[in-house]
């Protein structure tokens, strides 16, 4: 398993972005920080929260060959620091996972909705009732 973060400026916000590649899967999990973090609040963040971050669900990629030569991974490393920030497929997989969250939500909120009607429901049911059966 290999997890990089990524901290970059979205206006007004710093913004970090996990990304968590597994047998070919990529899984992605944001998080904003506000202020700009500086690397020891980064470093707390990792070690006390990264347990409970939540990674979008897994997207099929394809995983790049390491080089051997250090001075063209420190290239490569300022290459994509500077040009990429989250890479598309980071993108796509936090896209799935906001639909997904979308589709929780709709799902909690139609279930309320469906209680708070029944009971309702049955309120009036009851008070009919009783107006029936006299006092």
């Amino acid at each position: 398993m290999k997890t990089s973060l990524t901290i970059f400026f979205d206006d007004p916000f710093w913004v970090g972005v996990f990304e968590r590649v597994d047998n070919g899967k990529l899984s992605v999990c944001k998080v904003t920080f506000g202020a700009e973090p500086k690397d020891y609040e980064v470093l707390d963040f990792v070690l006390h929260h990264y347990d409970g971050l939540v990674f979008s669900p897994a997207v099929e990629t394809e995983t790049r060959q390491k080089a051997d030569n250090p001075k063209r991974r420190l290239r490569n490393a300022r290459k994509q620091t500077e040009h990429s920030g989250i890479g598309t497929k980071s993108q796509q997989a936090l896209q799935l996972q906001r639909e997904e969250m979308k589709t929780e939500r709709r799902q909690l909120s139609r279930e309320q909705k469906d209680a708070e009607a029944q009971r309702r429901f049955e309120m009036k049911q009851a008070k009919k009732k009783e107006k029936r059966c006299g006092h």
